[in-house]
């Protein structure tokens, strides 16, 4: 499974769709998911953002074991996707040191 989580970009065909981060969670907890495409900003930062996603899998990957799936960042937001690539290299990172 290919996700996809944003709240305003039609999602890619193949993808599937999902609009907050606990969506995004819960479907990587599924253990199904091979490729994941993040957005940051989802419109209520109360709620969340993609890099919520991104702190999730890096404590999942290095006290856990999970294995990751391919990671990307489709966000706008510059800073905010240069913070989420530096955590998605230590989530590499951890995974290739388990």
């Amino acid at each position: 499974m290919r996700v996809y989580l944003d709240d305003e970009r039609p999602t890619p065909e193949g993808w599937v769709a999902v609009r907050w981060p606990e969506e995004a969670i819960a479907l990587l907890q599924g253990g199904q998911v091979v490729e994941l495409s993040l957005d940051h900003d989802l419109g209520d930062d109360e709620h969340g953002t993609g890099y919520d996603v991104l702190l999730w899998l890096e404590e999942a990957v290095a006290t856990r074991g999970f294995v990751p799936p391919r990671v990307r960042v489709h966000s706008a937001n510059s800073s905010a996707r240069q913070k989420m690539e530096l955590a998605i290299l230590r989530i590499e990172r951890f995974a290739r040191e388990r």
